[in-house]
C-alpha cells in the first residue's frame, strides 16, 4: 500500500541511471530504539528540492525521533541520511551540513534580546556578515522586537525567533516542527506565506504538523508514520488513491426513480446525502452502465463528481485503521435509515 523510497537510489547516481530525479535528502532504513522500546522502525523516504514535505503521525508515531535524527541530536542505531548524494557524517553539526532547523520549541538565552541571540549564533556559525541578523529578523516579522528579551516573548515570537535561527546557515533542508504554534490567525497566514516563498526560493522544508489543512495546503508529497513505520510516502494524489471505496455524487431530475432503477445493479448502492442529491458507491464500470440507463429510461443527470475521501479520513485510516470513515457518519445523522456497506 504505501509508497517506499527505494534504497539503491539514494546516492543519486542510480537514479540519474534510471531517469529519476534523484531526492535532495534521502533517508532509508533508519532504527532507533529507547531501551526495551522501539521508537523508530525502519523508516525511508526522499524530499525533492525546493518542495515542503509533510511528515505526519499521532502523538507516539516516531516524528519527534526522525526529526531528531535529521537534526542530528538523536544518532541512529541503523541507518543513512543521505543529503545531495552524499551521507551525512553522524559526529559533524547539522547546520553545517545544510540541515537546520528546530524540534518542539527553539529554546534562547532568555535575559539576551532576540538580535544578540541571532548575533550569538551566526557567531557559532560563522556567518556574520553585515546585515544578516536585521535580514532575517525582518523576514519573519521581529523588527519590532529586535532589542526585546527574549524572556518576554510569547511562544508565537519564540517560533519565529527559532525559524530566523535555522535559516543563518542557508541550510538546503529546513526542519520545521509545529512552526503555526501559538501563531493568532494573521500569524499563520504570514507564516504559510513565508514558508511557500522560502520553497520557491529553493529551500527545501520538512514540516512536521497536526494541523492537517495546513500540510495539505502547503505540501504536496507527505510521510505517514504509523508506531515508528512508514505507511505511506508519496504525493498527497497517491495518498488518495488508497481510498478503498469510490463514492460519487449524483443530482438527477427524478432521484427516486433513480434509486429504484440502482436496484439492477447488486454490486452498486445508492442512498440520499440528505442533501438533496444521491451517494453513489460504485466502481466506475458499473457506474457507466448506471447513469446510461438512467439516460435511456429519461432520467437526466444534472450533476455528477467523485465525493473525496476527506485528508483527514485518510489519514486517520492510515494511522487507526479501525477508526469510521467521518463521511458515514455525517450521511447517517443526514438520514439515519441510510446505510453504507
Amino acid at each position: 500500500m504505501a509508497e517506499r523510497t527505494d534504497e539503491s537510489l539514494l546516492d543519486g547516481t542510480s537514479a540519474l541511471a534510471a531517469g529519476i530525479e534523484p531526492p535532495l535528502l534521502a533517508v532509508a532504513g533508519l532504527h532507533k530504539r529507547f531501551g526495551a522500546r522501539s521508537a523508530v522502525n525502519g523508516v525511508g523516504f526522499g524530499v525533492r528540492h525546493g518542495s515542503i514535505h509533510g511528515l505526519l503521525g499521532p502523538n507516539g508515531a516516531g516524528k519527534t525521533t526522525v526529526l531528531r535524527m535529521l537534526l542530528g541530536t538523536v544518532r541512529p542505531d541503523a541507518g543513512t541520511i543521505v543529503l545531495s548524494g552524499r551521507p551525512l557524517p553522524p559526529e559533524v553539526p547539522r547546520g553545517r551540513c545544510g540541515i537546520a532547523g528546530f524540534v518542539e520549541s527553539p529554546n534562547f538565552y532568555p535575559y539576551l534580546t532576540a538580535s544578540r541571540n541571532l548575533e550569538l549564533l551566526s557567531a557559532w556559525d560563522g556567518r556574520t556578515g553585515s546585515g544578516t541578523v536585521e535580514d532575517l529578523l525582518d523576514l519573519v516579522g521581529l523588527t519590532d522586537r529586535a532589542q526585546s528579551k527574549v524572556r518576554g516573548f510569547s511562544t508565537g515570537l519564540r517560533q519565529r525567533l527559532g525559524l530566523a535561527a535555522a535559516l543563518i546557515s542557508d541550510p538546503q533542508v529546513l526542519i520545521m516542527d509545529e512552526p503555526t504554534t501559538g501563531l493568532d490567525p494573521a500569524g499563520i497566514r504570514d507564516l504559510h506565506a513565508l514558508m511557500a516563498a522560502l520553497a520557491q526560493a529553493g529551500h527545501t522544508i520538512v514540516l512536521s504538523s497536526h494541523d492537517l489543512d495546513e500540510v495539505e495546503q502547503l505540501c504536496t508529497e507527505v510521510t505517514v508514520l504509523r508506531s515508528g513505520s512508514v505507511v505511506h510516502t508519496g504525493s498527497l494524489a497517491a495518498l488518495r488513491e488508497l481510498a478503498p471505496q469510490r463514492v460519487w455524487r449524483l443530482h438527477t431530475s427524478d432521484d427516486e426513480i433513480a434509486a429504484e432503477l440502482a436496484g439492477q445493479f447488486p454490486r452498486l448502492e445508492v442512498v440520499p446525502s440528505g442533501l438533496g442529491d444521491l451517494l453513489v458507491h460504485a466502481d466506475t464500470g458499473d457506474l457507466d452502465r448506471y447513469t446510461m440507463l438512467l439516460a435511456a429510461r429519461g432520467v437526466a443527470v444534472r450533476g455528477l463528481g467523485r465525493d473525496e475521501m476527506t485528508f483527514e479520513a485518510l489519514f486517520f485510516q492510515l494511522t487507526d485503521p479501525g477508526a469510521a470513515d467521518p463521511r458515514a457518519a455525517d450521511r447517517n445523522a443526514a438520514d439515519p435509515s441510510a446505510s453504507r456497506q
